[in-house]
């Protein structure tokens, strides 16, 4: 007797990433926002790079990509970038008012796409969860 068919677990978790992606970024979507918006304004709020250059690398967006998004934050009264006085090709980064805001907003339906992702599961499910991703993520990685 055959053993029934499992699908490969790579292409499962392919397609389940690419499911899950598409509906957090309509979540993101409906409440006016996008993927690379609450990415750069969570970095910023984190604190994790207040120049170009800094946030370039936190939120994984290359060069012109991360201009074009920043030059749609900044019209959009999102951010604001300067010229660091003590080096005039640096560009310094931050959130305004309107920023802040956004952010709130982002943030409560990143809360909520979170809380209906783990509904059904506990916490040590979560957790296992994690280590089993970290562990296969490990797996790929050039030696």
């Amino acid at each position: 007797m055959t053993p029934p068919f499992k699908r490969p677990i790579g292409l499962q978790l392919g397609e389940s990433s690419k499911r899950i992606s598409r509906a957090f970024e309509d979540a993101l979507a409906e409440a006016g926002g996008s993927l690379p918006t609450w990415l750069v304004l969570l970095s910023l709020r984190a604190g994790r790079g207040d120049t170009q250059r800094e946030l370039a690398d936190a939120v994984g967006i290359r060069g012109a990509t991360l201009s074009h998004h920043l030059d749609g934050l900044e019209k959009a009264g999102l951010v604001t970038r300067r010229a660091d006085p003590q080096n005039r090709r640096v560009q310094r980064v931050e959130l305004t008012s309107a920023g802040e805001e956004a952010f709130d907003r982002l943030r409560a339906v990143a809360m909520a796409f979170d809380k209906r992702l783990r509904r059904g599961l506990d916490d040590a499910e979560v957790d296992a969860l994690r280590d089993t991703l970290a562990r296969m993520s490990a797996n790929v990685v050039d030696d």
